[in-house]
């Protein structure tokens, strides 16, 4: 959340790594699924928050790609 904070604020996210958040993005998402699949509610909320804000992350880091 800090990054997503820090993002938004200084309307850059040159020092987050596209390959990496796609990468992490993708991680999160296979234990999004394996938690859904054990019906395990801890690991889905868990994952289900960070898979939001990350995503949110991404989204700012192609919106302020060309600034």
């Amino acid at each position: 959340m800090p990054q997503m904070i820090k993002i938004w604020q200084t309307k850059s996210a040159k020092d987050v790594s596209f390959v990496m958040l796609i990468c992490f993005n993708t991680g999160i998402f296979l234990w999004l699924i394996y938690g859904i699949m054990l019906k395990q509610l801890p690991i889905i909320l868990a994952n289900a928050v960070t898979l939001f804000f990350n995503l949110i992350i991404l989204w700012l880091k192609i919106r302020y790609r060309y600034r």
